[in-house]
């Protein structure tokens, strides 16, 4: 099992950054591909990006293409999520793990809040 901590989430403008971190706490982090995804009110998780254990593929749903940007670090065991050109509707709780099938295989970190406002 794999503890997830989320951080660096906040309170920015339209067009604002934010660069999201998770923390995993566990030896087996580098193995899997990770993935940010995120949960608005009323709405279901849905995955925004992943890459892969190198770090040398991404892959982000269309909604964020081109804004965000994920990464990692493996000796640090943390998976960071850069996010600019901020839109209202990124407002979400997001959350890190590693994508297994149409779910993630660990349980979930608390998140870290984006509210996305003027």
């Amino acid at each position: 099992q794999v503890q997830l901590v989320e951080s660096g989430g906040g309170l920015v403008q339209p067009g604002g950054s934010l660069r999201l971190s998770c923390a995993a706490a566990g030896s087996i982090f580098s193995i899997y591909t990770m993935g940010w995804y995120r949960q608005a009110p009323g709405k279901q998780r849905e995955l925004v990006a992943t890459i892969t254990t190198s770090g040398g593929g991404t892959n982000y749903a269309d909604s964020v293409k081109g804004r965000f940007t994920i990464s990692r670090d493996n000796a640090k065991k943390t998976v960071y999520l850069q996010m600019n050109s901020l839109k209202p509707e990124d407002t979400a709780v997001y959350y890190c793990n590693a994508p297994r099938g149409l779910g993630a295989r660990w349980a979930w970190g608390q998140g870290t809040q984006v509210t996305v406002s003027s």
